[in-house]
């Protein structure tokens, strides 16, 4: 079975999520990065060459593969969930894991991202940073349906975050709460 991290850019799926694969004693995927490595050349470029169809087809392929082994932590890109076949294949062998955080602190940490020169490249044609609240009103409710947990990063360092997965996932299999402050 894998954990799944699934959420907005910058709700820290990928920070998190090498640290919970070490705690965990784990592989850790990162799906973006996947395609990057598969197209020999950084995801940003990938989209300015080869568009957001492209990219979402080679997002597929990776989940598809990713999805079939066993005992991981990946962490997908932002719009994975806006592919239903995605969110099934992931499903298919996986606890998915919705990272949040309120959108002045996504907002923060994706200037901070930006100043060290990691381009998020636009989803609606607006500038990455002002376009969050547009995109997350599409794809909230596709987070919350997806997931099988919900864990809130905004108060939480990666470390911080990892622990509450942990705890989450543990409560979750006793049978309690989804959703963990």
């Amino acid at each position: 079975m894998n954990i799944v991290l699934i959420g907005y850019r910058c709700s820290g799926k990928t920070a998190a999520g090498i640290i919970l694969a070490q705690r965990l004693a784990r592989e850790f995927l990162d799906t973006d990065r996947l395609i990057a490595q598969e197209a020999g050349e950084p995801l940003e470029r990938v989209i300015a060459e080869k568009g957001w169809n492209q990219f979402r087809e080679m997002e597929r392929s990776v989940i598809e593969t990713s999805s079939t082994r066993d005992n991981l932590v990946i962490a997908t890109g932002g719009g994975v969930v806006m592919d239903e076949g995605n969110v099934r294949r992931l499903r298919s062998n996986g606890l998915l894991v919705w990272l949040t955080a309120i959108t002045r602190v996504l907002k923060e940490r994706m200037v901070k991202e930006i100043s060290l020169g990691r381009v998020r490249p636009s989803l609606t044609g607006a500038d990455p940073v002002d376009e969050i609240d547009e995109v997350l009103k599409i794809r909230a409710s596709l987070y919350k349906r997806a997931s099988d947990l919900t864990v809130d990063t905004t108060k939480h360092d990666p470390q911080g975050v990892a622990q509450i997965i942990i705890t989450g996932l543990w409560q979750r299999v006793q049978g309690n709460n989804r959703e963990i402050p």
